[in-house]
C-alpha cells in the first residue's frame, strides 16, 4: 500500500548513462533536502512503470523529474502535466511518460491529479559513464532551485 504524501517527487533515469542520471541525482538531493518533511515522498527508478500509479494515487501532487533529449543540453524546464488516456492503445508495460502514468492512475484508482509538473534537464550525452556533461553539471544548481520551489508550492496548497 502506498504511503500518502502531499507531494510525491518521482524521478527516473539511468545513472550509468551519463546525463540520463540527472533525475536520480536530483531525487537524491531532494530526499536529503526534504528529509524532515513527512509530507514529501521521493522515489527514483530507472523507468516509470504502471506500478507507480498506486504511489501517485496516494499523493496530492506529483513532480516528475527526468532528463530530456528534446531540450538543448543543460536547459531546465518545468511544465504542467495532464493525464492522457488513450483507449485505442494500451500503455507500454515497462516505461510510461508522465501523462500516460497519470492516465493509468486515473483509470485504476479514479484519481485525477490537478497538480502535476514535469521538471526536465536537457542532456548532452547518454554514453556509458557516471559523470555529467559540462552543460548538465552547470544546470544542476538551477534544477535544484526549481525543484525546491515547486515542492514548496505544492506543500502550500
Amino acid at each position: 500500500m502506498a504511503i500518502n504524501a502531499r507531494c510525491l517527487v518521482l524521478a527516473c533515469g539511468n545513472t550509468l548513462r551519463s546525463d540520463d542520471g540527472v533525475g536520480p541525482n536530483l531525487a537524491a538531493w531532494a530526499e536529503e533536502r526534504f528529509c524532515r518533511e513527512p509530507e514529501v515522498r521521493v522515489i527514483s527508478r530507472q523507468q516509470w512503470t504502471p506500478e507507480l500509479a498506486e504511489e501517485i494515487a496516494g499523493a496530492d501532487s506529483v513532480l516528475f523529474v527526468d532528463a530530456s533529449a528534446s531540450n538543448p543540453p543543460g536547459r531546465v524546464r518545468l511544465i504542467p502535466v495532464s493525464s492522457r488516456v488513450d483507449s485505442a492503445a494500451a500503455p507500454a508495460t515497462h516505461h510510461l511518460k508522465p501523462s500516460e502514468l497519470l492516465g493509468v492512475t486515473r483509470s485504476l484508482y479514479g484519481s485525477i491529479k490537478s497538480h502535476a509538473m514535469l521538471l526536465t534537464v536537457g542532456v548532452g550525452s547518454t554514453e556509458l559513464g557516471e559523470t555529467f556533461s559540462a552543460p548538465v553539471a552547470a544546470a544542476i544548481p538551477r534544477a535544484r532551485g526549481i525543484l525546491e520551489k515547486a515542492v514548496l508550492r505544492f506543500l502550500e496548497r
